[in-house]
């Protein structure tokens, strides 16, 4: 039914729920699975006199975030047999690097988690989930 699922993660325990179900169906479908992390692109323009870190020592630092992030995807995917490609993007809109990746490997599913923020904290963090699922042409399973 599906042969390739993109699962997002950041790092966090939330986004830790889609893996579980992401690599089941995987398994159960005999599909692979892309990962991807995505973090926000150099924050200092190169007109700024002063800058806290290099951007080198910021895209060094959140590669190694984002590699961490994957890792339980991973080892989870290594665990089930099932075979698990994964990306490293930069984007000040991470729904749309996901939308970006999951056409560029091809994918025809994507399982992620929803963090659940509802009121105020959703106007105000928006929710890259919701906007995932309003741009998205895929199927999306959100774990809750």
């Amino acid at each position: 039914m599906y042969t390739k699922i993109l699962v997002p993660v950041d790092g966090s325990a939330t986004a830790a729920k889609a893996i579980a179900p992401a690599v089941a169906m995987a398994t159960q479908f005999g599909a692979s699975v892309v990962g991807i992390s995505v973090s926000d692109p150099y924050p200092y323009s190169g007109l700024a006199e002063t800058v806290p870190v290099t951007a080198d020592a910021y895209r060094a630092s959140t590669t190694k975030a984002a590699e961490q992030a994957l890792q339980p995807l991973l080892d989870a995917c290594t665990a089930a047999s099932v075979a698990c490609e994964c990306v490293v993007s930069e984007d000040v809109h991470p729904w749309k690097a996901m939308l970006d990746a999951a056409a560029e490997k091809g994918c025809d599913l994507v399982v992620m988690a929803s963090h659940g923020r509802r009121g105020v904290q959703a106007v105000l963090l928006g929710s890259e989930t919701q906007k995932l699922l309003t741009h998205s042409k895929l199927p999306v399973l959100v774990v809750r």
